[in-house]
């Protein structure tokens, strides 16, 4: 069988609209480019997808040539500011992101050059030489699924950061993660569907 993340983790993946979901995620690998501004706008955060998306293909490809094929994973990203206010006011500009790409636990540092190499041959991309591989550890998370548009999200935000996680004890333990489900090129903003992830953890008495 195929492995396709989204399959191998429903929780992680699959989470409820109406309620928050309290989940463990395990260490999982991903593809990263990082940087910083508006992704509306910044062409850094346009030059980081279309590179992400370039070297998972090239991965899967060798990948299946080898006997172990897979789903290429949805876009993901980790976003920070220095006010973290900024993501409940979609002050965009103040945002710094990590895009992602969820890779199958196979794929080694050695996999990810070869296939930079042969992407930066089809098509040269100045995001390329920043792509990298990692492994994400975010343990105890809080997450919804959010249906709309992702400048709609701000309400959900604040319920979760000034009343869920207050309300349950808890505090933040990393970045802000979001998973896009749905291409945004092809699907109406009022379809879109984005996991919300928070980890926490216990806040100090």
């Amino acid at each position: 069988m195929k492995y396709d993340v989204k399959k191998d983790h429903p929780a992680l993946y699959s989470p409820s609209s109406k309620t928050f979901s309290d989940v463990v995620v395990p260490p999982l690998k991903y593809l990263a480019v990082e940087g910083a501004g508006d992704p509306n706008t910044a062409p850094a955060y346009a030059a980081a997808i279309e590179a992400l998306f370039s070297t998972s293909y090239t991965l899967k490809f060798a990948s299946k040539a080898r006997g172990r094929d897979y789903v290429v994973a949805p876009l993901e990203a980790l976003w920070t500011a220095d006010d973290p206010s900024a993501f409940v006011s979609r002050d965009k500009t103040s945002w710094q992101w990590t895009a992602l790409i969820n890779q199958p636990e196979w794929i080694t540092d050695d996999d990810v050059a070869a296939a930079i190499e042969a992407s930066a041959v089809k098509k040269p991309n100045p995001a390329l030489s920043l792509t990298r591989l990692i492994t994400l550890d975010e343990g105890r998370s809080i997450q919804i699924l959010h249906v709309g548009s992702y400048d709609e999200e701000g309400p959900t935000l604040a319920r979760l950061h000034d009343e869920y996680m207050p309300q349950n004890g808890l505090t933040f333990a990393g970045l802000h993660h979001e998973i896009y489900l749905n291409d945004a090129r092809r699907t109406r903003p009022e379809k879109l569907k984005t996991v919300l992830r928070q980890p926490v953890r216990a806040a100090l008495p």
